[in-house]
């Protein structure tokens, strides 16, 4: 499973403090341990003055030799209202060979030119799902099962033109996949927690997750897909764990939650809330 991290603020700034130089920094999570290393790609996204996204990736580990130094120039070339980061730790949902599997079409941030997107969590049937693209299957350049995600996202957020209606609408598609194919046991997604932006001036965190896999990489305290965010008028900061040990200034975003943040009148505001997912959608396999 991979790591993510988000940060909206109301003035240009660097996220090198979050993603490199914390105790906790997205670079610090990147190999905690072997078993856990956040071994098969990264990558930094943001927006440039013109509006158009800039995405830098790696293949690696971001805290390797070679990597973490192209790591580190990324999150100091990053600099904006909205900078995203990744760390990738694969899925493998087709039983691809290492070779086909890593590779920087299938590294993070996914992008539209004028959208940035991460993903912590696997889609287990991306084959079956590609159909519910549409227009926009064309558009699939790798073979990670978060790159189908993205673009089942971008199509019904261009379609409702709402993220949060967007998102509601992907975990809709994802269960009618699951349902077409007799409820199998595997759920139709381990994990749907992501990050999306359609610009500098918003930035929106969804956390959905199925079962329990365990706790945090660094804080042993918090469930694997628990999302935190630290959030002040000036900026908001969100991630798949806190970036620092500071009791009191992270709070969670639980499954079954969003996070909506918006640069305003000089600062930024915050939404957060229940995600507006059916009560009707059975996750349960059918008993045996």
């Amino acid at each position: 499973m991979c790591r993510l991290f988000g940060l909206l603020s109301a003035t240009d700034e660097s996220a090198e403090p979050w993603l490199v130089r914390s105790d906790r920094s997205l670079l610090a999570q990147a190999n905690v341990s072997p078993e856990d290393a956040q071994k098969d790609g990264w990558g930094v996204g943001w927006f440039t003055d013109g509006g158009r996204a800039r995405v830098e990736r790696g293949t690696g580990c971001a805290a390797t030799e070679g990597e973490r130094e192209l790591f580190v120039r990324a999150a100091q070339d990053a600099d904006g209202p909205l900078i995203l980061g990744h760390l990738r730790h694969a899925s493998n949902p087709l039983n691809l060979t290492p070779d086909r599997l890593i590779g920087l079409e299938n590294s993070q941030p996914f992008d539209t030119h004028t959208t940035l997107f991460v993903h912590n969590g696997s889609i287990p049937f991306p084959t079956e799902t590609r159909p519910f693209l549409g227009l926009y299957e064309s558009k699939v350049k790798g073979v990670n099962d978060s790159e189908v995600l993205f673009w089942l996202l971008v199509r019904n957020t261009e379609e409702h033109g709402d993220p949060l209606v967007g998102y509601v609408r992907t975990v809709e598609d994802l269960v009618r996949v699951w349902e077409a194919m007799g409820r199998p046991e595997k759920p139709p997604f381990s994990a749907l927690n992501v990050i999306f932006s359609r610009g500098p001036d918003e930035m929106y965190a969804f956390a959905q997750w199925t079962g329990d896999h365990g706790t945090g990489l660094i804080d042993e305290t918090r469930r694997y897909f628990e999302m935190a965010y630290a959030a002040t008028s000036h900026r908001v900061v969100v991630g798949s764990e806190p970036f620092d040990g500071q009791r009191g200034t992270w709070k969670s975003l639980p499954s079954g939650h969003y996070l909506h943040a918006k640069r305003e009148d000089g600062h930024v505001t915050l939404t957060t809330a229940r995600t507006p997912i059916p009560d009707s959608l059975e996750l349960r396999p059918p008993p045996s």
